[in-house]
């Protein structure tokens, strides 16, 4: 049984993070502020502290952890490295871009759910990036969200959903970006993989690997017992309590005449008379703004005490194909 404690939220002053810091050295779980989302970090290399990221959670072992590092050298006291994972991280690290390799022996089976493979980012959040240098550590940090909800993008997100199992959120603002990273397999640098989209792009990988990447894993619709190569990619996931419906596009003649109990979510602002089940990503429909407002607009309409929500797909590339993935999983559809 996991105990009861109350989590505080710190700000990161010079104290605050050497106590954190200290605090992760000792095994302890710290929530952490990224550009992506908040994520649940604890020391990488120490499976004890590891697994008690799944007990807090309630996260099934067979979904691995990302390695957060803050110097490209990290990368290769963890993983055997090639020439494709050098070029992404010159291009994206510091930045939302996790890269899977082969991993080496000091990794534990804990964060890469026994498989011969580990995750690696190297966020670009300064006050996350100071915690990282600090510590001393690689840190272990998927979702600081209970498995399978709606994925935090500030300290209070991570409060509401934890709050009662963790004792440190260090608070870094909102997520800049509000979606998690971009997830690529390079274990074959030849047949690149792109497993999860996020806010790097499928043209954007291409053009630095020069070859082209494929789309999705091989187990995309992995059940929770079946150990994935990366998280995110159940066919539930960032998902609200609430029932939800996926479109590909809504109007406010679809409201109306439908019961006041379902929720409408616009990527833009719709034109007309609008009503309190209405609800919108982005007031003119950038991207950027959507991404940014998903998880916060789910969670809002999810406290809302709807029956039923309804969700629109984005149009476009890049942040569409990413907005669209955490909208398939939300709605179950994978």
């Amino acid at each position: 049984m996991t105990t009861r404690v109350t989590a505080r939220i710190y700000r990161g002053t010079p104290r605050n993070l050497a106590r954190l810091a200290h605090a992760l050295r000792a095994g302890e779980l710290v929530a952490v502020p990224t550009e992506t989302v908040y994520g649940l970090a604890a020391n990488a290399l120490d499976a004890a502290a590891c697994r008690r990221i799944f007990r807090a959670k309630r996260r099934p072992a067979a979904d691995p952890l990302i390695v957060h590092i803050h110097d490209q050298r990290q990368l290769h006291e963890l993983a055997v490295s090639n020439d494709a994972a050098t070029k992404l991280a010159a291009a994206f690290w510091p930045g939302p871009l996790t890269i899977v390799l082969p991993k080496l022996a000091c990794v534990p089976a804990v964060v890469s759910a026994g498989l011969p493979s580990v995750a690696v980012r190297m966020p670009s959040h300064p006050l996350f990036r100071r915690l990282l240098k600090l510590a001393g550590l690689p840190l272990a940090a998927p979702s600081a969200n209970p498995f399978g909800y709606v994925s935090p993008t500030s300290a209070e997100h991570v409060r509401a959903g934890l709050g009662g199992r963790i004792r440190h959120i260090l608070d870094g603002g909102s997520a800049a970006i509000g979606l998690e990273s971009t997830i690529i397999d390079v274990r074959d640098p030849r047949r690149p993989r792109l497993l999860r989209p996020g806010a790097i792009s499928q043209a954007q990988l291409e053009a630095v690997l020069g070859v082209r990447v494929r789309i999705g894993a091989q187990r995309n619709r992995a059940e929770p017992d079946t150990a994935q190569v990366a998280p995110g990619l159940l066919k539930r996931h960032y998902s609200p309590r609430t029932p939800a419906m996926l479109h590909d596009r809504l109007s406010l003649r679809d409201v109306a005449g439908r019961p006041g109990s379902e929720a409408w979510i616009f990527v833009a602002r719709p034109a007309g008379k609008k009503s309190g089940n209405v609800f919108w990503l982005d007031p003119r429909g950038d991207l950027r703004g959507a991404a940014r407002r998903l998880f916060q607009t789910l969670r809002t309409v999810d406290a809302g005490g709807f029956a039923r929500i309804h969700l629109e797909r984005a149009t476009g590339e890049g942040l569409a194909v990413a907005i669209n993935d955490r909208l398939r999983r939300a709605a179950g559809l994978g």
